[in-house]
């Protein structure tokens, strides 16, 4: 990949745990499990960059001593695509120190075309009540970026939403479907892509080979629906 917004992972424990993830004898207990780990790493290594920590008042130890806290800035957003981007929202969650907003994408890809078909959408549309109510960083959970179709069209509706940053945390993306989500947004900086592995095929079907097949069958047990 010769796109600088697009980190895709070395870390050998992701590797390995990665490897596991392909394996077509991993039941749907051990995918979530994978799935899991696999995106606390990514994450750790994407809110490392992404964020920073910022003072935010003074509080006492059980010593009775006093210490400065820390928390995190800028404020941000989940956004798990449906259905398999539920799988890594709970990663998320564990790893921000403080509950943030989590709001949901429906977007399913039109079997003929592969191109995306948004079905459900709960980002609020409403003005916040005061400014630190918005977030300003949307983090994108989507497990895989095969077309990149999906992941664009999230981008596209996170950045008409209104936030100044999107920060996509994906497991596995093909060469083709990073390059392509890559070029989304209008300014540099805008879309940061945080990927476990790239694999270089995508097949006529639009599944990357060797690939993982469908997380969200994997998790759901839906396969062959």
């Amino acid at each position: 990949m010769t796109a600088s917004n697009v980190h895709i992972s070395t870390h050998p424990c992701l590797r390995a745990k990665l490897s596991q993830l392909r394996s077509k004898h991993s039941n749907a207990r051990e995918t979530k499990a994978l799935i899991h780990e696999v995106a606390l790493i990514i994450a750790v290594e994407a809110l490392a960059a992404e964020l920073t920590s910022v003072n935010s008042g003074t509080a006492e130890t059980r010593l009775a001593a006093e210490y400065t806290t820390e928390s995190v800035h800028p404020p941000v957003a989940l956004v798990p695509v449906l259905r398999s981007g539920l799988g890594m929202l709970d990663a998320l969650q564990t790893l921000l120190p403080d509950p943030v907003p989590v709001h949901h994408l429906g977007l399913y890809r039109e079997p003929t075309t592969l191109q995306p078909v948004e079905y459900y959408n709960n980002l609020p549309y409403h003005r916040p009540s005061s400014a630190s109510a918005q977030p300003d960083i949307a983090i994108l959970l989507d497990p895989i970026i095969a077309t990149g179709g999906t992941s664009v069209a999230a981008i596209q509706t996170l950045l008409e939403w209104g936030v100044k940053k999107v920060v996509v945390i994906a497991v596995l993306g093909s060469e083709s479907g990073l390059e392509r989500a890559s070029k989304e947004g209008g300014a540099e900086g805008q879309v940061e892509i945080w990927v476990g592995g790239c694999d270089k095929e995508v097949t006529d079907k639009g599944m990357i080979r060797p690939g993982m097949g469908d997380v969200g069958d994997r998790l759901f047990l839906t396969i062959g629906k």
